[in-house]
């Protein structure tokens, strides 16, 4: 265990800044373990950085919880649809070639940079939605109101491509829905990345469940939780300073990481 000592303030710096940007740090974390441990599975990779992301984001969301930043209705409803992806996602990380994975989870990082660098504004919002969309109000611990509305449908269909992607690549994947609740269904910045931490949590804990089942995790279990000890107080602090930074920084921030890890892995294919 002394051996693994290290990872614990890796553990911080990626539950920090993952909660920051509500991406469960997952995106950060698994480029690093593809690098440091070139010749372990991604099968075995995937599980330990899934573990991690679920500790990261309940203890993102206890801390996103005492600001009301949480749409606990809507996060219910997406987390319901990503647990089936999660499931079918963990089961097929076994039969993605090494090679073929990095460079799956690179083009997917770049990619990902590269829209938010095009688009890193807020919602626009609009004056009229169509009668099924929801709609919502909400009042965070400071007294701001915010109100915004969504299809639905859209956020259900986004949240089960969100559960097979990060639970196939271990990214937790909130580098998809943070992204797609904000652009695609009006969420505030803050609130989006807090509601998609308490969507991770759940499927995230689906997915790590399934590597359990299938005996991936056990390799990993040690490296694991020193990881896990340090991303528990950095979703603390990446909490506390979502609240001092604004929403566009978060979203700039968030291209950043995924342009930088994504070119790394890239490159070392």
């Amino acid at each position: 265990m002394m051996h693994f000592l290290w990872l614990v303030p890796l553990g911080f710096v990626v539950g920090a800044y993952g909660t920051l940007i509500g991406a469960g740090g997952g995106f950060v974390l698994m480029p690093i373990l593809l690098l440091v441990y070139p010749k372990e599975s991604p099968n075995v990779l995937a599980s330990m950085s899934l573990a991690v992301v679920f500790f990261n984001a309940a203890s993102g969301t206890l801390a996103y919880g005492r600001m009301k930043r949480v749409d606990y209705k809507s996060g219910a409803l997406f987390s319901a649809a990503t647990v089936p992806g999660a499931v079918v996602g963990a089961l097929a990380t076994g039969w993605i070639p090494r090679h073929t994975f990095d460079m799956l989870l690179g083009g997917l990082l770049v990619c990902g940079s590269a829209f938010l660098i095009w688009h890193p504004t807020e919602t626009h919002g609009r004056a009229h939605h169509p009668k099924h969309f929801i709609r919502q109000r909400l009042v965070d611990a400071d007294g701001n109101v915010h109100e915004f509305a969504y299809n639905p449908y859209l956020g259900v269909c986004i949240s089960f491509v969100v559960g097979f992607i990060s639970s196939l690549l271990g990214i937790g994947g909130g580098i998809v829905h943070v992204p797609a609740l904000v652009h695609l269904m009006d969420f505030p910045v803050h609130f989006a990345t807090a509601t998609s931490h308490f969507v991770l949590a759940g499927m995230s804990l689906s997915g790590t469940v399934v590597h359990l089942a299938t005996g991936a995790f056990a390799v990993g279990a040690r490296r694991t939780l020193c990881l896990a000890a340090g991303a528990l107080v950095g979703a603390q602090l990446g909490a506390r300073l979502s609240a001092r930074i604004h929403g566009v920084w978060i979203i700039r921030g968030l291209a950043i990481a995924l342009g930088l890890v994504g070119i790394r892995l890239l490159i070392a294919v």
